[in-house]
């Protein structure tokens, strides 16, 4: 097996470095078509569980960060019905086959590995007794996914049993979804208050969220979606995760801070809108200029955006307590 020193320029470090441009090229690409990376696949084919989160059809474990826009948008361009992937091997160990001609989909996964840590001058550091200080760290690589549609013989309890014609997206919602949405709005602490006008924001100064009515949406999901958003906003507050998209008091419409909190609120709502089954649509073309111009100036602020959108979602699900969000 072929093994790898860690120096400070190394071709490792290289291959690391064009993996982050090759997502960003992959999310920069979807936006000049007009396809946010967050379009969930519930748009194009029905999924076979009752949230819209990708899942390894082996394991149950759902995928998390930016996996889940990269697996959102390869299953919206091919146009598979599942959301269920695995690997190859995966596929082979429970008696299935990938299709002789079939394309991965790409995942990132994070390899940790421990380095010595070195000073400011570059010099290896040791501790008092003479040891090497070490650092761990993590290493940017790729998994090779197919999505079960792709495979041939898979048992049933790997493949999903899709549904049996195509249904309509729910634009109004279960009483339960309802009652989740609320339950987190009211774990928070923040004012929500609906009235009669033609914009939906948070305001940090107040920590209140100012919503127009139900009424004014297209449907009284884009209602619940949209508050998403904005309680996503609400978690950068300074008592809560503390983000300078909200806590900078310079932020205002259109710069870099602000252009890159949006990313975070609209990828954030949408993975909480997937986990609660809530198909509801945000608008955020106004947006779209600042985040090509973030992306393209820095190729890793998709991949932050996403922790801090995992983040606030994770903050904002802990009040239901580990329960089924969608059923």
């Amino acid at each position: 097996m072929k093994k790898f020193t860690f120096r400070k320029t190394t071709k490792p470090s290289a291959a690391r470095a064009d993996l982050y441009q090759q997502v960003t090229d992959k999310i920069i690409a979807a936006f000049e078509k007009g396809v946010a990376p967050w379009r969930r696949p519930w748009r194009s084919a029905q999924n076979v569980h009752g949230n819209a989160l990708p899942v390894n059809a082996t394991t149950g474990r759902y995928y998390s960060g930016i996996n889940i826009p990269l697996l959102w948008m390869s299953a919206e361009e091919r146009g598979y019905p599942s959301d269920r992937w695995l690997t190859y091997q995966q596929a082979k160990a429970v008696g299935g086959q990938v299709r002789k001609g079939e394309t991965s989909s790409m995942a990132i996964i994070y390899k940790p590995f421990e380095k010595q840590a070195r000073d400011d001058q570059d010099n290896k550091l040791f501790d008092d007794a003479g040891n090497p200080v070490m650092e761990q760290l993590s290493m940017l690589k790729t998994l090779q996914l197919f999505n079960v549609a792709q495979c041939d013989g898979l048992p049933d309890a790997v493949a999903g049993i899709p549904p049996a014609a195509q249904e309509e997206r729910p634009s109004v919602l279960r009483e339960h979804q309802t009652w989740q949405v609320l339950t987190i709005l009211n774990a928070t602490g923040v004012t929500c208050t609906s009235y009669r006008q033609n914009r939906a924001y948070y305001q940090p100064a107040t920590d209140r969220i100012v919503m127009p009515t139900t009424s004014q949406f297209v449907s009284e999901a884009d209602y619940w979606s949209t508050l998403l958003h904005e309680l996503v906003h609400a978690t950068g507050h300074s008592e809560r995760l503390n983000r300078e998209g909200i806590t900078s008091s310079s932020r205002k419409f259109g710069d870099p801070v602000y252009a890159f909190e949006e990313l975070v609120a609209e990828t954030g709502s949408a993975f909480l809108c997937a986990e609660l089954g809530i198909y509801g649509d945000v608008q955020h073309e106004s947006y779209l200029a600042g985040w090509l111009k973030a992306l393209r100036d820095d190729k890793k602020a998709f991949f932050r955006a996403c922790r801090f959108a995992r983040e606030a979602t994770e903050y904002l699900l802990q009040p239901l307590n580990g329960q089924s969000a969608a059923g």
